[in-house]
């Protein structure tokens, strides 16, 4: 099981490789989304009879592939600005929608010395009296959760302790592996993979308050020159049964937000 795991998350911090025309349309999607989105792809193509290619990664790391050209055909963000910026750029189908408001959780692998709870209480102790040697997050330059995570922990007055401690996921995903693996005492991942039963498994975690960081509005959006398929599971993703599958994995949508 944790061999599985850890071939599972690893894969998600591959680089980029770019898809073929004969290919389903390839879809790039926010680290958090692993779990949920291969999900409702799986239902999708039991649903319809279609498939699409899943790539998962960094917003960031994905916005700029976007801009060079990289031939995807719909991209679902972590961080709505970054689907701002394509649209901007001229290289999507309109401005897209909100389809999550994502959540934050402190998560500690069995065994660690350190507590997962709400309020990082024993997290602060912990750097305080040495017994937290790893914080694990993704990283702030690119990937909506670590930003996030950096915020919570400023709004805590514990970035500075933090910060030599910290051990950089390239996204969230990996981040998530260096917790459950135990390379991290702690981390600071999305509640989405933290719900997974493959991570869950591995170790105890609670919910960060959401006011201790911007909110992590997530948008999708069409790219231009996306097929049938692309569009069909777009949407697809707007339907009563996804939402309900991502509520499951802690994600909210506010009524009537767009």
């Amino acid at each position: 099981m944790r061999r599985a795991l850890l071939a599972g998350l690893l894969a998600l911090a591959l680089p980029f490789a770019p898809a073929r025309a004969a290919e389903v349309p390839a879809i790039a999607a926010a680290a958090d989304l692993n779990f949920a989105l291969t999900e409702v792809a799986a239902q999708f193509t039991r649903d319809t009879g279609k498939s699409v290619k899943l790539t998962f990664g960094s917003s960031g790391n994905f916005t700029t592939q976007i801009q060079q050209g990289a031939p995807f055909e719909m991209f679902l963000s972590a961080d709505e600005s970054y689907v701002q910026m394509l649209a901007k750029a001229g290289r999507t189908d309109g401005v897209g929608d909100l389809y999550a408001i994502g959540r934050l959780a402190v998560f500690a692998p069995t065994g660690s010395p350190v507590k997962a709870d709400a309020g990082l209480k024993d997290v602060r102790q912990a750097l305080a009296d040495g017994r937290l040697k790893a914080l694990a997050i993704a990283n702030p330059e690119h990937a909506p959760y670590g930003r996030a995570a950096q915020e919570a922990l400023t709004h805590q007055t514990l970035w500075d302790a933090a910060k030599p401690r910290l051990v950089l996921g390239d996204n969230a995903a990996q981040a998530t592996q260096f917790a459950v693996t135990g390379s991290a005492q702690v981390g600071l991942i999305p509640y989405a993979l933290a719900l997974a039963p493959a991570v869950s498994s591995k170790g105890a975690y609670a919910l960060v308050p959401s006011a201790w960081h911007k909110p992590l509005r997530q948008r999708m959006v069409l790219i231009k020159g996306a097929d049938d398929t692309a569009r069909a599971f777009y949407a697809y993703l707007k339907t009563a049964k996804v939402k309900a599958i991502l509520s499951r994995y802690g994600f909210t949508l506010p009524a009537g937000v767009k």
